[in-house]
């Protein structure tokens, strides 16, 4: 029998990391009845078990645990040589998958489209916007762009650049609640609070001058785990709100539709970071997205979201 070796070792690795055959098929864009042929094959081809298979989950079997341990750290040798080889020569193609936040689609990446299509027409772009977690394997998302630091071990990360985080509100709100001139006036304030998606946590507001550090949390009456809802709540004087200095904050500060609040206090930065799967080629389609990204942000000098 003979069987494509390189691409059985992909089918089946893929169908370890998802621990189903009908995910692997399903981002291996493969009916599932070929992977589970390929899968068969490659079992016959090697005369050994490689997956225990129950109604309910897969499990590996030893021969399984040390064929699948040798078979990634091949294909990702493999990736990586023809990356480099290919490096220089490879036209970006195909279908990308990427995710990213909301305000930053909606506001710097959509409008500037035309200009990744014109220098690559090969590329068919499926653009997700969410602040959500998102599974990158399980999902079949290439890359996504997030603001925030790594907690995941399987994510590779490349750092974009940084945002400074303005702290404001709307007048409306002050003048009923007044300005804040102390960090001890905050007590007698609600914030907009941006909360995890993922654990539900609410993140506190940071400030800082000099060697002093504080992180504070207060009662609100809303919160949301999107920035531009964020945005819009403290337009509408819900709150005190800190968020990164994007393009919209920037035309409410302008506008006068939100005003800063504690000037002298450094609310930090939040550095925006494109990650994908550790363990995956770094096709050119992923790597020429980055980089455009990366321009993008640097052009507009932290404007945008």
């Amino acid at each position: 029998m003979s069987i494509d070796r390189f691409k059985a070792m992909e089918v089946f690795v893929r169908v370890v990391e998802l621990a189903s055959f009908s995910r692997a098929a399903t981002a291996l864009h493969l009916p599932r009845g070929r992977v589970t042929t390929i899968v068969q094959d490659l079992e016959s081809h090697l005369g050994v078990r490689l997956l225990h298979r129950t109604t309910r989950r897969l499990s590996l079997t030893d021969d399984g645990m040390a064929y699948h341990q040798r078979a990634r750290t091949m294909l990702q040798e493999m990736h990586e040589l023809e990356a480099m080889l290919g490096h220089a020569v490879i036209t970006p193609a195909g279908r990308l998958r990427v995710d990213v936040p909301a305000s930053l689609g909606r506001h710097v990446i959509a409008p500037a489209l035309p200009d990744f299509f014109a220098r690559y027409p090969q590329v068919m772009m499926e653009l997700g916007s969410s602040d959500r977690p998102v599974d990158l394997i399980a999902e079949g998302v290439d890359c996504v762009i997030r603001g925030g630091l790594v907690h995941d071990e399987s994510l590779a990360a490349r750092r974009l650049g940084e945002l400074e985080v303005a702290t404001c509100a709307a007048p409306a709100y002050l003048q009923r609640h007044g300005m804040p001139a102390t960090l001890a006036d905050l007590d007698r304030h609600r914030f907009v609070n941006f909360f995890s998606a993922k654990t539900g946590r609410v993140f506190p507001f940071d400030f800082r001058r000099g060697d002093e550090a504080h992180e504070i949390t207060r009662p609100h009456w809303v919160a949301a785990n999107d920035a531009d809802t964020c945005i819009a709540a403290a337009v509408a004087g819900m709150g005190l709100m800190q968020s990164p200095l994007n393009g919209v904050v920037r035309a409410h500060l302008a506008s006068g539709r939100l005003v800063p609040v504690l000037p002298d206090w450094n609310a930090g930065t939040l550095p925006m970071l494109a990650l994908y799967p550790r363990n995956r080629h770094l096709s050119a389609k992923v790597r020429v997205f980055i980089d455009w990204v990366a321009g993008l942000l640097e052009a507009r000098q932290g404007v945008a979201p």
